[in-house]
């Protein structure tokens, strides 16, 4: 073999090993720049409205029962107002309930590893007596307690 072929040949390994080393690298650092994976993220949803928590994993909220006395009406009780979601992954599908005032629910619930808490309502308010039913938005907090 010529003399310069295996020059060129030793040239050409030594700088095929430094870019592997360089891709090497620069893939650590780019791991190292990622952002950590989310743990937590807030959403608003309204009545049958569907969102995606993680590949496979989708969160319904499938009703708003609103109980509470309406504005220019004579009540015995203040009433509640609660909230059914369907919590879907590849396992099927589970359902729960959300309310802050109702006797034997929680504003807070964990499911197949995530927690589901309740931080707002839109309207806050109850309706008038003869209103039509408002466009509920409910805005709740998923954190991730184990992976999904």
């Amino acid at each position: 073999m010529h003399p310069r072929l295996i020059c060129l040949g030793m040239a050409g390994l030594v700088l095929a090993i430094a870019a592997a080393c360089g891709s090497t690298r620069s893939t650590a650092d780019d791991i190292a720049s990622r952002p950590p994976p989310r743990t937590s993220a807030s959403y608003v949803l309204a009545q049958g409205e569907t969102v995606t928590l993680a590949p496979a994993v989708t969160l319904r909220l499938e009703r708003v029962n609103d109980s509470r006395c309406k504005k220019g009406a004579v009540c015995v009780w203040a009433g509640y107002i609660s909230y059914s979601f369907v919590l879907a992954d590849k396992q099927g599908s589970t359902s729960f309930l959300l309310a802050e005032d109702m006797p034997g629910a929680s504003k807070t619930a964990t499911r197949n590893g995530l927690t589901f808490t309740l931080q707002g309502l839109e309207p806050a308010e109850p309706p008038a007596l003869k209103a039509a039913v408002p466009d509920y938005r409910v805005s709740l907090r998923v954190n991730i307690s184990q992976p999904i």
